[in-house]
């Protein structure tokens, strides 16, 4: 009998891998990793986990260009190769490691720092990843996130999209739920960590709303997958999507500018 998660997770897998662009689309949040880490207290020589690292352009070479041992983890090893030229042209040494962030496999305690950029919210049952980015954190160090907030524009997009996708299996729980503080604090300090949040954002710029869908629809993977599943309706979401996009730009010069706001979460580890 198959493993419904496991199945779950498979389709994750090949999504991110081969559908889109994703070490393209990841230049998009660059600069949530360095904002992350300016509220985490990293210190050279910390051992360093990113969760869901992708092409580790976000967290895990800015980190290690810190001075930072960094471990890089993900699910999807397809995207190692751009992680290792990325790594190459920054000069700095990283370990990439396939890892299911509701299963990693570490020891207990062995991070000082346990950091994930929009990864970790991607595991279906999110009491396992809390749970597991907590039981690889050292004693008095620090798990560290951050997500999109629901009521965001990029939790807003997420609603659009689930609009036309096949419902998704019980167990499994809304990404940006890992955005609204109540829900990380049920996740989360069970297990020992004072949390401390705040917010952030990234700002996407493109020539024009247009120019955005398009980036998307080409190197986004769920746009990406979402266009080659829907066929004929396809042109519904992207209409829809196209006006959201609209919707949230702020910039009056005919260009489009999207300010997306995340959650930081920060939780320090209790001395054992």
């Amino acid at each position: 009998m198959s493993d419904p998660a496991a199945d779950f997770k498979q389709g994750n897998r090949q999504m991110w891998g081969a559908a889109g662009h994703w070490d393209e689309a990841s230049n998009l949040i660059a600069t949530a990793g360095p904002t992350l880490l300016d509220h985490v207290g990293l210190e050279e020589g910390m051992e360093v986990l990113d969760v869901g690292t992708g092409s580790g352009g976000t967290l895990a070479i800015p980190a290690a260009l810190q001075g930072a041992r960094v471990v890089g983890s993900d699910l999807t090893p397809e995207l190692f190769d751009d992680a290792r030229r990325r790594a190459a042209a920054a000069g700095v040494e990283i370990e990439w490691i396939e890892a299911d962030a509701e299963s990693l496999p570490f020891e207990d305690g062995r991070f000082d720092r346990v950091l994930s950029t929009f990864g970790h919210m991607f595991a279906p049952r999110h009491a396992r990843a809390g749970a597991e980015l907590a039981r690889v954190c050292k004693p008095g160090g620090i798990v560290g996130t951050t997500t999109w907030t629901p009521d965001g524009s990029t939790g807003e997009f997420f609603k659009v999209m689930a609009a036309f996708m096949p419902p998704m299996p019980d167990f499994v729980e809304p990404p940006v739920l890992w955005g609204d503080e109540q829900h990380v604090r049920e996740m989360l300090e069970p297990h020992g960590l004072e949390l401390e949040f705040a917010r952030g954002h990234v700002v996407f710029i493109k020539d024009s709303a247009e120019a955005l869908v398009s980036f998307q629809e080409e190197n986004f993977p769920p746009v990406a997958m979402a266009k080659n599943m829907l066929g004929e309706r396809w042109p519904e979401l992207r209409s829809q999507v196209l006006a959201k996009t609209e919707e949230w730009n702020s910039a009056d010069d005919g260009s489009l500018r999207i300010e997306a706001e995340f959650l930081i979460t920060t939780g320090r580890k209790g001395e054992q």
